[in-house]
């Protein structure tokens, strides 16, 4: 059954801080609500460089897109997560680069997919460009979906990207994306990152929960890493998303990730 905007729309509770609204915030968009603006500041009063993070996850995207479509040949992107439609996202990289290549984007937000909407339509998109409603507890469920576009016996990108901090569970993180790059073929690839604790990194988190945003777990690197296991680190490994294929000066920033092959 296709739900209608109108539909989701009524499911937007924008009195409460949301996740998805919240980031938009800190990277300077605009499809956010009072709620959501003032948790970010709340945030950002005692952990200013959370706005750095948000703008530079969007730049450690583009370049793990580009490479891996450009130089790994990668024709097909599974965005777990995606959050609300920015500035440089996956399919526009990735088709600019192999108009061919297919992507499937899931987040569990009503408002993500009324704006997807928007977005794919004024892509024209043929059908290689989709959006799933969808929780990443339910890795199943997803892989269902995505494929009905994705060519599952062909290797596949899988992006989660600063989103796996709100499960507190490492065990259940690994779980989750264990499950779905299980399913996908030889030669695919995890792309993942996410927030490093530190003081005032804690400070932050602590500030978002009593703004009455959703708790944020942040996790010691070798927990990142963890993530990786059984997979191929490419060069130069798990490092700050800032270091990661850098281009130009680096600024530092609580955010580690990095891309691994699936052998």
């Amino acid at each position: 059954m296709t739900i209608s905007d109108s539909d989701l729309e009524a499911q937007l509770q924008t009195d409460i801080p949301h996740a998805a609204r919240i980031w938009n915030y800190w990277m300077g968009g605009v499809d956010n609500y009072p709620a959501d603006r003032a948790a970010g500041d709340a945030v950002a009063g005692v952990y200013p460089e959370i706005r750095l993070m948000a703008s530079q996850s969007r730049q450690f995207l583009a370049r793990v897109v580009r490479f891996l479509a450009a130089e790994r040949g990668v024709r097909q992107f599974l965005d777990i997560g995606t959050g609300l439609p920015t500035m440089q996202n996956t399919h526009q990289i990735a088709q600019d680069i192999a108009p061919e290549t297919r992507i499937v984007y899931v987040d569990k937000d009503p408002l993500v997919l009324v704006h997807a909407r928007a977005l794919l339509g004024e892509a024209g998109s043929d059908g290689q460009v989709t959006y799933l409603q969808a929780d990443y507890y339910e890795p199943e469920k997803i892989l269902a979906a995505a494929a009905e576009t994705l060519d599952l016996s062909q290797p596949v990108a899988v992006m989660f990207m600063g989103v796996m901090g709100y499960e507190p569970d490492i065990a259940v993180v690994r779980s989750l994306v264990d499950r779905v790059v299980s399913a996908t073929a030889p030669g695919s690839y995890l792309v993942f990152w996410d927030s490093v604790d530190n003081p005032t990194a804690v400070a932050g988190a602590e500030r978002l929960v009593e703004s009455g945003g959703a708790a944020y777990h942040l996790r010691p690197v070798d927990d990142l890493a963890s993530v990786f296991a059984g997979l191929d680190l490419v060069e130069p490994g798990l490092v700050r998303i800032t270091e990661w294929h850098a281009e130009g000066e680096i600024e530092d920033t609580d955010a580690y990730g990095g891309v691994a092959r699936k052998p």
